[in-house]
């Protein structure tokens, strides 16, 4: 346990380090631009990933509907 919040700790200190490195060559308004199309980039990603994974056909849809058509039966 201990040396997982060690971890974390020196991995959150490394990126704050880098992104300050980072930022003081590049500029500040240009790092801002990358880390913000970054974050865009990632959240689209998660949720591509996510729909595809509730697309029709996939196990996990077929078991939310599964459920769905449990709780119409019982609840009639």
């Amino acid at each position: 346990m201990g040396k997982a919040v060690a971890f974390l700790v020196a991995l959150i200190a490394g990126v704050i380090a880098v992104g300050w490195v980072v930022s003081s060559l590049i500029g500040p308004v240009l790092f801002y631009l990358i880390v913000g199309a970054l974050a865009v980039g990632g959240g689209y990603y998660l949720y591509s990933k996510a729909k595809k994974g509730l697309a029709p056909g996939t196990r996990t849809q077929r078991r939310i509907e599964a459920a769905q058509k449990t709780y119409r039966m019982r609840n009639r």
